[in-house]
């Protein structure tokens, strides 16, 4: 079978090799499509693959449409809303992501971002210390998981909320199970986002929610864009000034953000989570030996279009 590794936002020489040497060493055909420009490129490079290794590069119908040999389409990493999974379905194509490969990674980022908040950007300003303060994680994940275990590390009270998990299993994880997001939000110092975006959570971290944040708290986001309302949570920090908002997704609204909120308010310059070498190359060998498995014995253990 042919793997393409398409990838506007290209791995480590040392994953690509790596993810070589276990596809080839499976019979399979690799090439690859790095820091392409044009969607015309990529639109040429799938029409014999069967199957895509990809980061955060868009497949869409479109895409699908131009690979008509596509069986598998595999997301380096634990987001996936840059695939149309309804598309994928109705081809019959399987759509993967590498659960847990970036989690270290985001979790340590969080704490990057923290440390350099409290302590007022290294601007020279006293800042604070995280030891005592109680971190809320809304979703309790891979990712919320890992920052739950460096979060006690620096000695906070950890509090975690999950829809979809139960309050049993966070509690086994030495973390306080919150009722409800709403007491989450309304109960912690810090809250630390590692929602998905879809339907149902985009734009629900807004205005009306944050501002029940106890005086001086935090908001940090690794998860994604789309979770946050812009417009309504950039009018509650300029009536509440001791908020304070981090994230590793530039917002729409950045520059409003940095001029409005100016002391409170920090952005990577691009997404962050999962540049490390290590989850670079996780994130990659997984991916790899799952199209491997899939091609071997039908294995779909992380498809998540099913």
């Amino acid at each position: 079978m042919k793997v393409l590794i398409l990838t506007e936002k290209p791995f480590a020489p040392a994953a690509v090799a790596g993810i070589r040497e276990i596809l080839e060493g499976a019979g399979h055909e690799v090439a690859t499509l790095e820091k392409y420009t044009e969607r015309a490129q990529a639109l040429e490079a799938v029409k014999d693959a069967n199957a895509l290794i990809i980061r955060s590069d868009k497949v869409d119908a479109e895409v699908m449409a131009a690979a008509p040999e596509l069986k598998i389409v595999v997301r380096a990493g634990a987001g996936y809303d840059n695939v149309d999974l309804a598309a994928a379905t109705e081809r019959g194509i399987v759509v993967m992501n590498t659960p847990g490969q970036n989690a270290n990674a985001v979790a340590e980022l969080v704490f990057g971002m923290l440390v350099f908040g409290v302590r007022q950007f290294f601007t020279g300003k006293a800042g604070s210390e995280l030891l005592g303060k109680r971190l809320g994680i809304l979703a309790f994940g891979n990712v919320g998981r890992n920052v739950a275990r460096i979060a006690k590390g620096f000695g906070m009270d950890v509090w975690a909320y999950d829809a979809y998990c139960p309050a049993e299993a966070i509690e086994a994880a030495g973390v306080h199970a919150a009722a409800s997001q709403a007491e989450l939000f309304a109960e912690c110092d810090v809250i630390s986002l590692h929602i998905p975006a879809t339907a149902e959570t985009k734009g629900s971290i807004n205005g009306a929610l944050c501002g029940t944040m106890k005086k001086g708290a935090i908001l940090v986001n690794t998860a994604r864009k789309e979770v946050i309302d812009e417009a309504s949570l950039l009018a509650l920090m300029q009536e509440r000034t001791d908020l304070r908002y981090l994230t590793d997704i530039k917002p729409d609204a950045d520059a409003d953000f940095a001029a409005k909120c100016e002391g409170r308010y920090f952005a990577t310059p691009k997404k962050m989570g999962a540049q490390t070498a290590e989850a670079n190359v996780n994130a990659g060998l997984a991916a790899a030996r799952q199209i491997c498995g899939y091609f071997a014995d039908g294995c779909t253990k992380f498809q998540v279009n099913k």
